[in-house]
């Protein structure tokens, strides 16, 4: 699941500079520039691509501008398979990769909490799910409509 990026390879003017079309927009309207894994160090889809692509080995910047991320090679490397980084970027399951369930992803704390609570109060398994000041808003519009 999740949307490959369309990706064209263009060969660029400078030996060892590959540039990657994308049909979408990775970063906006800013320039990022990575000259090594340790400037990848946010959360933001440049920073994971960058951080792919330098584990690859044969990257030693890369510099993304809108759609178009431009990579510079190491010395002698190719660019295969790296238009696949590229492309898989937003492809979060992979083939062969068993999705996790809704129970999966539920902390057992707070299903023992909601266990726990005290069945003849309705608000106390509500209390061990919902956050405190959603259930308090919830309260007070239950008692607008009752009143």
């Amino acid at each position: 699941m999740g949307q490959m990026v369309g990706v064209v390879e263009r060969a660029s003017a400078s030996q060892g500079v590959v540039r990657f079309e994308t049909n979408r927009a990775l970063s906006g309207q800013g320039h990022e520039h990575y000259t090594s894994v340790s400037d990848a160090w946010g959360v933001r889809p440049t920073d994971e691509l960058a951080r792919r692509l330098f584990a690859s080995g044969r990257v030693s910047s890369v510099h993304v501008y809108a759609n178009i991320v431009t990579v510079e090679l190491e010395r002698g490397a190719t660019s295969e398979g790296l238009a696949d980084i590229v492309r898989d970027l937003y492809q979060y399951w992979l083939p062969g990769v068993e999705p996790p369930t809704f129970d999966d992803l539920v902390p057992d704390t707070t299903a023992a909490a909601a266990a726990d609570a005290d069945s003849s109060d309705p608000w106390a398994a509500a209390a061990a799910l919902v956050p405190p000041h959603l259930l308090e808003r919830s309260k007070a519009a239950r008692a607008r409509l009752k009143g």
